[in-house]
């Protein structure tokens, strides 16, 4: 009441001034408009309505001449409140920017009927509701709108067609759905148009054609299908093209070829086909090209050596074939080039390492191809390489000394190869490495202690060679390892002690080696797993159940040529006989141990190589040829299928499901960890819904569809065993286990705030990736997010719900059972339609478990309590922050814990049509995360 009161003086206070002759209307119009916002940092406290013109108010410009308002801009300044009615009495307005604000309600039409607004930018608040049809039904003069980062829905208004004015629209990351109004492409004035991170769907219609002027076109993370418009080359002037991660099929229209001044094309993840046409060479102002994960064959084009430009070559995840062209030498400026999961072959291109390349290029990925040949012995030519990865290749011969040149890199991953020899001691010298991956080779001798010097390694593996030798007590002065895994070698000795000093360390395996001793006690090492260790029969401690033997004096052994030696009757030569009678004893029982282990390893080792020759199961390629390894290729005996690479199950498929190697249980199966033939680590999740799975013809279609789904923040689907009786899905593994591990098992170390804020935001991309792709996950829980060495979320068992023949609830229910607490409230009414929003109800609850470290449902004595009405009673009588979890104690920014807090009760409203879109809550998540930031983005 007080505030309205004084708003009314300071209006009548204008009214009386207003008779002055110099006052303006734009003093009460601005007037009008600061009663309705809120102003935190009272940034609009030079604005009073005592003045007589606004022309030194903060963000206010005006005509020097006349004192009327030309531009108002309030950016970023932290304003909340509606935009008012008020601004429109600023009839000389031209700039209108109140961009990365907290401003709401919605956009008001008559906005554009400001008689000379040129710029208005409403971008990064969170405006509401549709872009009104009639806002750009008169925009006289309107050259620019921007209403991108808020929370728009609805379609693009059609009278948008009719502002022939405008210059550059930008309605980015809104929620905005439908096609392109019909008379887009008829502004001819158009030279901008980004809709990217919406909802848009229909075929981009031809006719973009007519947009001589056009420089910018940016329709990417929608769901767009159809062909690239065929007169798309008729923008002469195009500048950068972005139709990525939509549902565009079809070749590369040639009228592209003409797209000369075009300096990045981003095609990445959609369906695209056919070859690359050798045109692609003559668009010699190209800087970026990204065609990965689409469906290009053929061979890559040898003109592409004429980009000289070229800074940024994306091919990955495609069906490209043959070598890679040495004219890619001729690319003097390129900075990053990225084949990787392609079906290339030939030799390891000599210009990796030549000299026109050296001291520019960053990133080097050439993984998960058929390259054969040695690593290039000058490879440290490449002084300015970050990442380096030749992995899942047929590489040979020893990893060369200059890789210790490579100052800068942080990652070198040249696992899954045929690399021999030792690792050089000059990879200590590589100082910024933070993975080093050189697992699955055949490499031997010792672990170099200059690695000691590598001081921001994060992730060590060196499984599956022939290494030998101590584990250097070094390794425990690498602070900063988390991952490190030394498995199926031959390592010997004791396992330094120190390692239990490694603080950050999530996952330490070091089974199937020759170590000794008692096991590193404190840390990690107080709860590593039993499989972490297997395979070494002399290592003990409680962790493999069993002791250690205890340290006895070393019996004293008498000079026979002593005097006192003499006497055999003397009691101290007796007792001293016995005591070397009972130590032989102790020599000659272990020694006998000693023999029946080897002989029952041994024995061991032959069954096992009997049971993987016996074993048939035959091999198929995604997307190749059919190799079989049983006498016949009858579907009894097994389709294992993998989606890239040549693998193999090392055991049979029943025998691979090892209670012993039991990773976890479900709804849909078990799950177990094995290893492939290949040497990869791998999740099996044998399914225990046979009597209610598909046929095998939609089975497979149904699994080949889920394995094509990628992201970082996903579990990927490898591959794929069938069996009318036996079905298993083969997933990546994900070393650190489940989310609720770390948060409810006891003995682990506690996530950090940030930590979690990164598995809040890690789960949240990774639906709105599969919302995208029009899936559901239908199953959220803790157990089913994975955190990878390096605390990345991973989302996994999405989709299974399509293997069952229909979605039925009752079915659903059962299977989900263990959800308790994460479904939504319209499983359970048949009324209800089932929607993406089902899935964020989940997430919404997964949010609030990750910050209070509490279960959604927890049984007490003589009470249940419900996580969600426990958090939104806190908040209604303002004590949320006693529901962080207690561990974090008062280590967190509650700035953003209280915000985040508030975003899961609203993801987990009861009303799904409150809740938010997952791509409406990463752009919140990553605002709240970094504000100054974000608002930088916005711009």
């Amino acid at each position: 009441m007080v505030l309205k009161v004084l708003v009314f003086l300071a209006l009548v206070s204008v009214v009386v001034n207003s008779q002055q002759p110099n006052f303006n209307d734009d003093v009460l119009g601005l007037i009008f408009f600061k009663a309705g916002l809120k102003d935190p940092n009272a940034k609009l406290q030079s604005w009073s309505s005592d003045d007589n013109d606004p022309c030194n108010w903060m963000g206010v410009k005006c005509d020097p001449t006349t004192s009327r308002v030309t531009e108002l801009h309030l950016d970023g300044l932290s304003l909340s409140g509606h935009i008012g009615r008020g601004l429109l009495r600023l009839q000389f307005l031209q700039v209108l920017s109140l961009s990365k604000n907290n401003l709401t309600g919605t956009i008001n039409s008559e906005l554009s009927h400001i008689g000379s607004l040129r710029v208005i930018d409403l971008s990064g608040n969170s405006l509401s509701g549709s872009v009104p049809d009639e806002f750009f039904a008169q925009c006289a003069s309107l050259k620019s709108a921007s209403f991108a980062m808020n929370s728009l829905t609805g379609q693009l208004p059609g009278s948008l067609s009719s502002c022939s004015t405008l210059v550059e629209a930008n309605f980015s990351f809104n929620r905005i759905s439908g096609q392109l109004p019909s008379g887009i492409w008829s502004l001819r004035s158009l030279q901008s148009l980004d809709v990217s991170g919406n909802l848009m769907e229909g075929e981009i219609p031809e006719g973009i054609g007519n947009l001589y002027d056009l420089r910018l076109i940016d329709f990417r993370d929608n769901r767009f299908s159809g062909r690239i418009p065929g007169d798309i080359g008729s923008c002469s002037h195009l500048k950068s093209v972005d139709f990525s991660d939509n549902y565009l099929y079809g070749a590369l229209p040639d009228s592209m070829r003409s797209l000369g001044s075009c300096s990045s094309i981003s095609l990445r993840g959609n369906s695209l086909r056919g070859q690359v046409p050798d045109w692609i060479g003559e668009l010699t102002s190209l800087e970026n090209l990204d065609l990965s994960a689409n469906n290009f064959s053929g061979g890559i084009p040898f003109s592409l050596g004429k980009l000289q430009l070229l800074r940024e070559l994306n091919l990955s995840m495609n069906q490209f074939t043959g070598a890679l062209p040495e004219s890619l030498a001729n690319c003097y400026s390129l900075l990053a080039i990225d084949v990787s999961h392609n079906l290339l072959t030939g030799n390891v291109p000599s210009w990796i390492s030549g000299n026109k390349l050296m001291g520019s290029l960053q990133v080097l990925d050439l993984s998960s191809n058929d390259l054969y040949g040695e690593i290039p012995s000058n490879i440290g030519v490449l002084s300015s390489l970050v990442f380096f990865n030749m992995s899942r290749n047929h590489l040979f011969g020893s990893i060369p000394d200059s890789i210790g040149e490579l100052k800068t890199t942080q990652v070198i991953d040249l696992s899954c190869n045929m690399l021999n020899g030792s690792i050089p001691s000059e990879i200590g010298a590589a100082v910024s490495l933070k993975e080093l991956r050189l697992q699955r080779n055949f490499l031997s001798g010792k672990i170099p202690t200059q690695i000691v010097n590598c001081s921001s390694l994060i992730d060590l593996n060196l499984s599956q060679n022939n290494l030998s030798g101590s584990i250097p007590p070094a390794i425990s002065n690498l602070s900063n390892l988390e991952y490190v895994d030394l498995s199926m070698n031959g390592f010997t000795g004791s396992l330094p002690k120190e390692l239990a000093n490694l603080s950050q360390l999530m996952f330490f395996n070091i089974s199937h080696n020759h170590l000794r001793g008692e096991l590193p006690l404190g840390g990690f090492f107080n709860t590593i797993p039993t499989s972490s260790v297997a395979g070494n029969p002399w290592l003990c401690g409680s962790v493999v159940n069993r002791s250690c033997p205890a340290v006895h004096n070393k019996p004293i052994v008498l000079n026979p040529n002593s005097s006192d030696s003499i006497s055999g009757s003397s009691p101290n030569h007796q007792r001293k006989k016995i005591v070397l009678s009972i130590s032989a004893l102790i020599a000659i029982g272990a020694a006998a141990f000693i023999v029946i282990g080897v002989v029952a390893i041994t024995v061991l080792n032959i069954h096992v190589r009997s049971s993987m020759s016996r074993s048939p199961v035959a091999l198929t390629l995604f997307g190749g040829e059919e190799f079989s390894c049983s006498p016949n290729n009858d579907l009894d005996y097994g389709k294992l299928v993998m989606f890239s690479g040549d693998a193999d199950f090392a055991v049979g498929a029943h025998a691979l499901l090892n209670k012993d190697c039991e990773l976890g249980r479900g709804g849909f199966g078990v799950v177990y960890r094995t290893v492939l033939r290949d040497g990869r680590s791998v999740a099996i999740k044998k399914l225990t819904v046979s009597s209610l799975i598909k046929s095998q013809d939609e089975f497979e279609r149904e699994v080949k569809k889920l394995g094509k789904f990628r992201h970082p923040n996903l579990v990927a689907l490898a591959g794929y065993y069938w069996t009318p009786s036996l079905q298993l899905l083969i997933y990546e593994f994900v070393s650190s286990g489940s989310l609720f591990k770390h948060l409810h098992e006891p003995g682990r170390s506690c996530l950090s705030w940030r930590q979690r804020f990164n598995v809040i935001l890690g789960m949240a991309k990774g639906l709105a990736y599969l919302h995208r792709m029009n899936l559901m996950h239908y199953n959220l829980k803790s157990t089913n997010v994975l955190l990878d060495c390096s605390g990345e979320a991973k989302v996994g068992d999405f989709g299974l719900a399509r293997l069952l023949p229909m979605l039925d609830r009752g079915v659903l229910s059962s299977k989900i059972q263990s959800a308790l607490g994460y479904m939504a409230p319209e499983f359970a009414c048949k009324t209800v339609k089932i929607t993406e929003k089902s899935d964020v109800y989940g997430y919404g609850v997964l949010v609030l478990e990750v910050i209070t470290g509490k279960k959604p449902v927890e049984y007490m004595e003589d009470d249940v309590v419900v996580l969600c009405d426990m958090v939104r009673g806190a908040l209604e009588v303002g004590r949320v922050e006693e529901c962080i979890d207690g561990r974090l104690r008062s280590n967190f920014p509650a700035e953003e814990a209280i915000p985040v807090i508030k975003l899961g009760l609203i993801c987990a409203s009861q009303v799904p049509s409150n809740r938010p879109d997952m791509e409406e809550v990463v752009n919140i998540l990553e605002l709240i995360q970094c504000p100054s930031e974000g608002q930088e983005e916005l711009e």
